[in-house]
């Protein structure tokens, strides 16, 4: 099958096109030259926040929770890890803005650079599991030029449940088709071809930092594999 149908690309945001980690790890490293707290490793702060994100979706695509936005969620997390990690002393003013980092996200250098690019030959699109506000917000502070900002949110639905790449396919007034799901995580991609979306691979390696391996390597069923955003537009023709 050739891409000649593909009309808009929907992209995974967290690790594909911001960096969540470093992002993270500076917001706590300022957040502890503010409040004097000292002793804490951010990064393996930022990757614990980073890791209840799972598990918390999945309450909500379980039923064990009712629908509840990715805001919320991170700080039920942060909650749990400043616990974990003897975090004291902080007001509740100081975690809502802590919880507000996710809104700070900083892109990967190749991020505005390469969506201004294929923003030229298609629509370009979130479809992230970030809410509404926080996508918005986290595009506003880095320059990110979405045509349409769609989340889970849109849909009440978390990926991979099918209904967020059918629904966002729906709100575009395209067949799954003419979609094509771009993510540096191999799951989210299976989950979107399984719906009938095409694939654009994406790889992050640094994502979780330089000391976890990551999964690089293309595999047939992924339409294409880039190694950032600007060698994406090239091989779509932009």
């Amino acid at each position: 099958m050739t891409l000649e149908k593909v009309k808009a690309l929907t992209f995974d945001v967290f690790g594909t096109v911001v960096d969540w980690r470093s992002s993270i790890t500076r917001e706590g490293e300022k957040l502890a030259e503010a409040k004097g707290i000292t002793g804490v490793d951010w990064a393996e702060f930022a990757t614990a926040w980073r890791a209840g994100y799972g598990p918390s979706m999945a309450k909500v695509r379980t039923g064990e929770l009712g629908w509840t936005k990715i805001d919320v969620l991170h700080r039920m997390i942060l909650d749990e890890i400043l616990a974990r990690f003897e975090i004291t002393g902080l007001s509740e003013d100081d975690k809502k803005e802590f919880n507000l980092a996710w809104h700070r996200l900083t892109p990967w250098p190749d991020s505005v650079s390469g969506l201004t690019r294929l923003k030229k030959g298609y629509i370009i699109s979130t479809l992230s599991n970030g809410n509404i506000a926080l996508l918005t917000n986290m595009a506003k502070n880095g320059g990110l030029p979405w045509d349409v900002i769609l989340s889970a949110e849109s849909v009440n639905h978390y990926k991979p449940d099918p209904e967020t790449y059918l629904g966002a396919a729906d709100l575009l007034g395209l067949e799954p088709s003419e979609v094509m799901m771009t993510a540096a995580h191999k799951g989210d991609l299976k989950a979107a071809a399984a719906c009938g979306l095409r694939t654009a691979f994406v790889p992050r390696p640094m994502e979780h930092g330089p000391d976890r391996e990551v999964d690089v390597e293309t595999e047939d069923w992924i339409d294409v594999t880039s190694s950032d955003f600007n060698d994406l537009a090239s091989k779509l023709g932009l």
